[in-house]
């Protein structure tokens, strides 16, 4: 039995919480804090786990084999750095940390120590239907392939979203989840400003982002953070010999009044709960026994918060941004 301690009880938070604790096998939640001390309280209570006053005092508890950060961004780096000192896996939520440099910095404590210890939430790796698209991919059934198109809509975004945001924050999902489909890094980012939609009031919504692959495939990204109709995402890969493309994120069709209709979710986590319970349950599997996590490496956290700068960058230049990587260290060349 995995012993886990989740550093941030907020909603993600209480979401893997509850999927560790009523879902899942082979963990158990012992351990918990947040900066905010009554939320953290009355969680623990609930199911059992002690209460730490901070993630350091949790992180080097004798009750904690394993840890999931699930904190405010600007926190990762140090709850990542920590327990790789204490030589104990962590799962850290996206983004692994909010600087390229913060990220290289965690790459080389890992890439010190010796062996692998961080896995970064990407979970779109464990979505069923993702997965069947890169095995259709892999299999050849379309050939080489030459291009990909996706879209990445939501309902609606609270007031405090940035334009900046719909590549931090929206598009990041597709920057790992390119990279891993195709086995090739981004080498080049452009962002284009279509006409602004009026439900996004003074927020630049859409974005079109358009990347370049080292392996010459390119990829367009629709960024829609004000679509209004629901959360969804697209992708459909074009290659040489055909088409794939990812199925209806709904299983239910429902015929009625002379239509036919298929239900979208209505957010992230209604469309990504299956993805959720895979990308921990192979987590835990993988690190049971002294195993290493084989999901999203700290490298993959690093290239995505590379390439998100990028986006940055040609959001506000309205320029071709290179992305430029360090070289990638031997340790995430045998894992990947």
């Amino acid at each position: 039995m995995i012993r886990v301690g989740v550093i941030g009880t907020g909603m993600i938070g209480q979401d893997h919480i509850r999927r560790m604790t009523s879902v899942l096998s082979g963990v158990e939640v012992t351990a918990v804090t947040d900066v905010d001390a009554a939320v953290a309280g009355e969680i623990g209570a609930r199911i059992g786990a002690s209460v730490f006053p901070d993630g350091a005092s949790l992180i080097a508890s004798p009750e904690v084999d394993a840890v999931v950060v699930c904190s405010w961004g600007p926190t990762h780096e140090e709850y990542v750095l920590a327990s790789i000192a204490a030589g104990k896996p962590v799962f850290c939520e996206k983004p692994l940390a909010t600087t390229r440099e913060a990220c290289q910095r965690i790459v080389e404590a890992e890439v010190a120590y010796g062996n692998r210890l961080v896995q970064v939430g990407y979970m779109r790796r464990y979505d069923f239907a993702y997965r069947a698209l890169k095995m259709a991919l892999d299999r050849g059934d379309i050939g080489t392939p030459l291009m990909m198109h996706c879209a990445h809509r939501n309902a609606s975004v609270p007031s405090f979203f940035t334009k900046e945001m719909a590549i931090t924050d929206s598009a990041v999902h597709e920057l790992d989840m390119v990279r891993w489909m195709f086995g090739a890094e981004i080498a080049a980012v452009r962002v284009l400003e279509p006409r602004r939609n009026r439900h996004g009031g003074e927020l630049q919504d859409p974005l079109f982002v358009l990347l370049e692959m080292d392996n010459e495939v390119l990829v367009d990204v629709e960024v829609s953070v004000n679509i209004r109709y629901g959360y969804d995402i697209r992708g459909e890969i074009v290659g040489e010999d055909g088409t794939a493309s990812l199925g209806s994120p709904h299983p239910l069709s429902v015929r009625r009044d002379g239509q036919n209709s298929t239900p979208v979710p209505a957010d992230w986590r209604e469309r990504f709960l299956q993805a959720y319970d895979v990308e921990f349950q192979e987590w835990i599997h993988a690190i049971a026994g002294g195993g290493r996590p084989l999901g999203p490496s700290a490298w993959d956290g690093y290239a995505a918060a590379v390439a998100s700068d990028a986006g940055v960058d040609a959001l506000r230049s309205g320029e071709r941004v290179t992305v430029s990587l360090a070289e990638k260290p031997k340790l995430y060349l045998e894992s990947s």
